[in-house]
């Protein structure tokens, strides 16, 4: 299973609306997100203050701002090829 990781803020409402944007593409790939509050830790405020939300999948800084959707789609299939294969 695919693991997103979104960088936001409690009160960003782009950070809600990538959320929001994201369910579709989370259940055609049967991935799951998790969302980390970069106002928690230092390091991830400094880090992704201005960009945030910020949407990474294995470490890969996917989107930052709006859902890309096509570029995560690309992404989750691949990690589905690549699933699919070491499964075999």
């Amino acid at each position: 299973m695919a693991l997103l990781t979104l960088y936001g803020r409690a009160w960003c409402h782009l950070c809600d609306d990538m959320r929001a944007a994201l369910e579709p593409l989370l259940a055609e790939f049967a991935a799951q997100v998790v969302v980390i509050d970069v106002d928690t830790d230092p390091l991830l405020e400094a880090r992704y203050n201005e960009l945030v939300p910020v949407l990474v999948c294995d470490g890969i800084e996917l989107c930052h701002y709006h859902l890309d959707a096509a570029r995560v789609r690309a992404a989750l299939a691949a990690r589905a090829a690549v699933t699919h294969l070491e499964s075999r």
